[in-house]
């Protein structure tokens, strides 16, 4: 019985829902790999979008900016550097409407 109804579900694509999830700055702070103080400056410095009023809170867009500017550090850019690559990174995948 539960085999025919298993027949009637379809895969889900997650990543048509990724907009939706949204991350605490210690969760932000695990997936990239950084210190909290780093992503508090970062977040400053870049003018990382968040919301939240006691706690920031990160969407996925955020997030992926924090990876780039950490990949960025990590092949030896300074942080202003890095912050404007992933900018022109982010720019160049953005398809214009």
């Amino acid at each position: 019985m539960y085999d025919k109804a298993a027949d009637f579900l379809e895969p889900i694509d997650m990543s048509e829902h990724l907009d939706k999830i949204e991350l605490y700055l210690g969760q932000v702070c695990q997936i990239a790999g950084i210190s909290k103080m780093q992503l508090d400056y970062w977040t400053n410095k870049a003018q990382i979008p968040t919301k939240g009023k006691k706690q920031r809170i990160y969407d996925m867009e955020a997030l992926e900016t924090v990876m780039l500017i950490k990949q960025a550090k990590d092949k030896g850019l300074n942080l202003g550097a890095a912050i404007e690559a992933a900018r022109t990174f982010r720019a160049m995948k953005t398809p214009v409407a």
